[in-house]
C-alpha cells in the first residue's frame, strides 16, 4: 500500500509560480509511474502531467505544456510539479497519483491517489 501526501498548494496571482510536492511512503517508489491530476469545482478531473519510473519520460496535458514541469527524486520518494505562468483556469485541487505504468496514470487508472492540495490563482 502506497500513501501519497501532497503539499505546496496555496493562493497565487496570475503569472506567478508554485511548486507542488508529493511524498510517497509504504511502497517501492521507484517502481511506480507518477503523475498529477486536477479537479476544478463543477468540472471533471483532468490529467495534468506524468513521469515514468526512471524519470526519463514525461507527459503533459496540452493546457499546461510549456508552463508546468514534473520531476521525481527516487532517492527521496518524492515527485514535484513546478507550475509557472499560472492562470486563473489552473485553479483546482491537485492530486498526486502512483500507478503501475504511465499508461495507467494518464488514463486515470492509477492505483494510488493522494488527498489533494488546493491551488488558487487570482486574476
Amino acid at each position: 500500500q502506497v500513501q501519497l501526501v501532497e503539499s505546496g498548494g496555496g493562493l497565487v496571482q496570475a503569472g506567478g509560480s508554485l511548486r507542488l510536492s508529493c511524498a510517497a511512503s509504504g511502497g517501492t517508489f521507484s517502481s511506480y509511474a507518477m503523475g498529477w491530476f486536477r479537479q476544478a469545482p463543477g468540472k471533471e478531473r483532468e490529467f495534468v502531467a506524468a513521469i515514468s519510473w526512471s524519470g526519463g519520460n514525461t507527459y503533459y496535458a496540452d493546457s499546461v505544456k510549456g508552463r508546468f514541469s514534473i520531476s521525481r527524486a527516487n532517492g527521496k520518494n518524492a515527485v514535484s510539479l513546478q507550475m509557472n505562468s499560472l492562470k486563473p483556469e489552473d485553479t483546482a485541487v491537485y492530486y498526486c497519483v502512483a500507478g503501475g505504468s504511465v499508461a495507467r496514470v494518464t488514463a486515470a487508472q492509477a492505483e494510488y491517489w493522494g488527498q489533494g492540495t488546493q491551488v488558487t490563482v487570482s486574476s
